[in-house]
C-alpha cells in the first residue's frame, strides 16, 4: 500500500478566530474568521464601515479584542514579540507631524524593530537603500517628505515596511488616493515581495492593478465575513451591497516611525 502524502498545506501566518472588537459602544468585528498562509496574498474587501481596517488592526494590536483569538506565525498576538517579521502599512497619511524629515530618515526608521540598540549597521543601510530603490525613489532620498505628493507619500510608507524584510505585509488601502503611476509602481513593488515568498494582507478598496497577485479574497459585511475564496467578478468594492465613495483622508494622520505607533 502506497504511503499517505504528508500534510503540505503551508503555514499559517495569521490566523483569527472568532474576532470581536468594538468602538465605543458600537459593534465592528462580529465574530471574524480569517487566515493568511505562508506565501499567500489575500484581499480583505467590503464596503466602508464593514469593518476591513479594524480587523487589520486588531491583528497588530491596535484595537484589542473582545472575544475570539489572534495568532500570528502561530503565536498569540499578546504574546508576540517578533516584530520585525511584519511590516505594516497604514492608510494614507500625510507628512504633516512637525518633525522635518527626509525620506531616506522615514524609510530608516523601518529597521528600528531589528535593532537593540539605535544605531544602523552596514546592512540596514543597504536594507533602507533597496527599500527606496523598489518604490521609485532613489533619486528623491534626500529631499523632505513634506515636498511630496500623496502617491509618493505612499511609496514612502511601503518602502518603510519593506525596509525590516518582512515575512508578513500588512497594507491599508494602499492604493487609496494614488495616482495610476504610483498605482503601477506600487503593484510591481508588491510583486516583487510576492515572487521572493512574503505573504500579505491587503485591505482593498476595489482590486485595480493588483488583481493579478490575489490569491483570495474575504469579504466583510457589517463586521461579519460574507465571502472566502476567489475574488469577485466584479472589481473590488463596486460589487458589494452598501458600497459608496466616502475617502479615507478622514483618517490621514502624520508618517510616525516604529511598526505599531
Amino acid at each position: 500500500m502506497a504511503a499517505l502524502e504528508p500534510d503540505t498545506e503551508p503555514e499559517s501566518v495569521i490566523s483569527v478566530r472568532g474576532a470581536t472588537a468594538a468602538l465605543g459602544a458600537r459593534p465592528v468585528l462580529r465574530g471574524v474568521d480569517l487566515t493568511v498562509r505562508r506565501g499567500e496574498v489575500v484581499a480583505l474587501l467590503g464596503a466602508n464601515g464593514s469593518g476591513k481596517s479594524t480587523a487589520v488592526r486588531a491583528v497588530i494590536g491596535q484595537v484589542p479584542l473582545t472575544g475570539g483569538t489572534i495568532e500570528l506565525f502561530g503565536t498569540e498576538r499578546k504574546r508576540f514579540r517578533d516584530w520585525a517579521r511584519v511590516g505594516y502599512v497604514p492608510q494614507r497619511t500625510t507628512a504633516a507631524s512637525g518633525v522635518p524629515a527626509t525620506i531616506r530618515e522615514v524609510v530608516s526608521s523601518g529597521r528600528l524593530s531589528r535593532r537593540r540598540f539605535g544605531w544602523l549597521t552596514r546592512a540596514d543601510k543597504a536594507a533602507v537603500e533597496r527599500a527606496i530603490d523598489l518604490v521609485g525613489l532613489s533619486d528623491r532620498a534626500k529631499d523632505s517628505v513634506s515636498a511630496l505628493s500623496g502617491g509618493q507619500h505612499q511609496r514612502v510608507l511601503i518602502a518603510r515596511a519593506l525596509a525590516s524584510e518582512p515575512e508578513l505585509l500588512i497594507m491599508d488601502e494602499p492604493m487609496a488616493g494614488v495616482d495610476l503611476a504610483s498605482q503601477e509602481i506600487l503593484a510591481s513593488t508588491l510583486r516583487e515581495q510576492v515572487a521572493a515568498g512574503t505573504s500579505v494582507l491587503l485591505v482593498l478598496h476595489e482590486l485595480g492593478p493588483l488583481e493579478p497577485l490575489i490569491d483570495r479574497a474575504v469579504v466583510l459585511r457589517d463586521g461579519c465575513v460574507v465571502h472566502d475564496g476567489p475574488p469577485p467578478k466584479a472589481v473590488g468594492q463596486h460589487a458589494l451591497p452598501g458600497h459608496d465613495h466616502v475617502h479615507p483622508h478622514a483618517a490621514d494622520e502624520p508618517i510616525r516611525t516604529g511598526l505599531l505607533t
